[in-house]
């Protein structure tokens, strides 16, 4: 009896942790949104001209030379994609940064959300730009990675269990597949911007690291 409500004291200490850490995420979020939404240049006319400016300060960051402050390939992702289309990524991160705030304070669907701030840290960093980039990034990858309670104090402590209810174990395994091979995404880019811009080393390490995965749990299913 004493070991378990020890277990129960330390799981409610790790969940008042994890929305501390929720808190801090969300609310710096939430606070970077309102800068943008309803603002000119962001969601209001002009569209897309503080992101388009925003770009420009990042291709020309782009510098020759191995490892620039701007990546070269993110380079080439900015001019072909982001700014072509300015308009729609400015209402994208403005509202985009506003829902995962909301969904971290209020511990909704709390590692999903924890990924998507992960996805707009690293993109502002690629980006050149570092300001709480960094921490975020990092306290996002906790709770990504390690917070099985970080929305247990939050509105995870019943959507997940009614979740569970209602779906089949299949359809959990998939989501749970879905949300694998983004974070394996998320790895790969990193490893990416490491090695840029020498993708053949890149490419023959993810290679070299599929062969011997599959050859250690095909040994491991044989034996």
């Amino acid at each position: 009896m004493t070991t378990q409500r020890g277990e129960g004291e330390f799981g409610g200490f790790e969940a008042g942790a994890w929305l501390f850490v929720r808190l801090v995420l969300g609310v710096t979020w939430v606070q970077g949104s309102l800068d943008k939404v309803g603002q000119a240049g962001w969601t209001q006319p002009p569209l897309g001209r503080s992101v388009a400016g925003f770009l420009q300060g990042a291709i020309a960051k782009s510098t020759a030379g191995p490892h620039p402050e701007v990546p070269h390939w993110y380079h080439t992702l900015v001019e072909q994609l982001f700014l072509p289309n300015a308009a729609l990524f400015g209402q994208l991160v403005a509202f985009s940064e506003l829902l995962v705030g909301v969904a971290l304070v209020l511990g909704l669907l709390t590692r999903v959300a924890a990924l998507a701030g992960l996805t707009m840290n690293l993109a502002f960093l690629w980006a050149g730009t570092t300001s709480t980039n960094p921490p975020m990034l990092l306290l996002g990858l906790a709770v990504l990675c390690f917070g099985e309670r970080a929305g247990r104090i939050g509105l995870d402590r019943w959507l997940l269990p009614w979740f569970a209810r209602h779906t089949t174990p299949a359809t959990r395994r998939q989501l749970r597949a879905v949300v694998f091979v983004l974070g394996f995404l998320v790895v790969a880019a990193l490893a990416m911007a490491v090695t840029d811009p020498n993708i053949e080393l890149w490419a023959g390490l993810a290679a070299l690291s599929a062969i011997v995965t599959i050859a250690v749990t095909w040994r491991h299913r044989a034996g």
